[in-house]
């Protein structure tokens, strides 16, 4: 069994699966943080009612972001090449990310510094900012990912990136972007009604139901794109080494229109995922509707880990496909780390990511319960 998992195949798959796992993590945790930053200029009117938003998240946001860097870590160790195109193509974009999250921290930090409604009206708007541009930003690096990125090799295993930032701001990953949005906008909205009472609740349901039905309705448009060739995938045509050297250069991989519902039809059970990421959605508008704070919630966080899942069982074996030459496109079997450290860094996650999750568990029980307006007077004008 040992040699079973320690194996050069079954640890590429394992890691490919657990990239999934904290790219969803950070999704379901730091995304509705994200999504409560979009929604704060519209759900609350007031210097009371937006501190009333803040505070669901306040105590938490640091330690959602928790699953930002892992992730992050886990492309570095195991990933290598990805980790090099990905963070140098899309470094302006990423430059963006940074600047957008930056500004979340020093927010929270300095807007009730001062009493001034301008001052604190400023802050609440670089908090919109650092919610709704990364929320975007993330969806438009996926949508690259899916169409594919301009990069090739050299012989030598250099990586030549050849894009710029307005070529990854293209049509198809500014509709992916505009998915992620709405995705992230309807799981802050349904953590503001599970969270908060009183009329920040109340607008956060009424725009919580109209970013579920957006995300079920876009979310099913693509895939009528993709189902109707608007939007190619890739296809290996030649055999691909399970457990061989990392080496992009050993393949032939050809552009093919609906190449991305291939695993679909050679596995029909995976279909669970993207009619999940359609139904999900429409089941989160309806809780908003019948007021079932948790279920709603729940189901919001169940409808990104199918979402994300579909592009992910879209795309397998391919990570990152590669627009110049196909061939060279980056797939779980030929991009990964050395099968030592692969192996070394699952027993070190075997033993660390049970504590993360315990530890987190914790922390939202200790913080069990909603922010009321009477709560946000009592703390008195420096809470947030």
């Amino acid at each position: 069994m040992i040699d079973l998992i320690f194996n050069y195949e079954s640890l590429r798959l394992i890691w490919w699966v657990l990239l999934g796992v904290l790219l969803m993590g950070f999704a379901v945790t730091d995304g509705f943080d994200l999504g409560i930053g979009a929604l704060l200029p519209f759900v609350a009117k007031t210097d009371i009612e937006r501190r009333v938003a803040i505070n669901t998240i306040g105590p938490v946001w640091e330690g959602n972001q928790v699953w930002f860097i892992l992730g992050g870590g886990a492309i570095f160790a195991a990933w290598p090449a990805l980790y090099a195109l990905s963070f140098s193509g899309f470094y302006l974009a990423m430059f963006l990310v940074l600047m957008a999250l930056i500004l979340r921290p020093v927010a929270f930090k300095y807007r009730s510094k001062l009493e001034s409604p301008t001052w604190r009206r400023n802050w609440d708007w670089a908090l919109f900012v650092g919610g709704a541009v990364p929320a975007l930003i993330f969806g438009v690096a996926v949508g690259n990912a899916m169409m594919g990125v301009p990069y090739h090799f050299t012989n030598d295993l250099r990586p030549i990136y050849e894009g710029t930032l307005f070529g990854l701001l293209n049509p198809a990953a500014l509709f992916c972007g505009i998915v992620s949005l709405t995705m992230l906008v309807m799981h802050g909205a349904a953590w503001l009604t599970f969270k908060s009472a009183g009329a920040v609740a109340e607008r956060a349901r009424s725009y919580g139901s109209l970013a579920a039905l957006l995300t079920s309705v876009l979310f099913a448009l693509g895939g009528a794109f993709v189902y109707l060739g608007a939007f190619s995938g890739y296809e290996l045509v030649s055999e691909l080494p399970t457990d061989g050297p990392s080496n992009p250069l050993r393949k032939e991989v050809i552009v093919s229109t609906g190449a991305w519902l291939a695993n679909y039809k050679a596995t029909p059970i995976l279909i669970l995922a993207p009619a999940l990421g359609i139904v999900l959605p429409l089941f989160v508008a309806f809780g908003f509707i019948k007021r079932w704070e948790g279920v709603t919630l729940i189901s919001s966080k169940l409808a990104i880990i199918s979402i994300i899942s579909t592009v992910g069982l879209s795309m397998f074996p391919f990570i990152l496909p590669s627009t110049t030459n196909p061939s060279h496109s980056l797939t779980v079997f030929d991009a990964s780390s050395s099968q030592a450290t692969l192996r070394n860094m699952l027993i070190a996650t075997a033993i660390f990511l049970p504590i993360v999750l315990v530890y987190t568990a914790w922390v939202y029980k200790v913080l069990w319960g909603k922010v009321t307006e009477d709560q946000v007077k009592k703390s008195g004008s420096s809470a947030y």
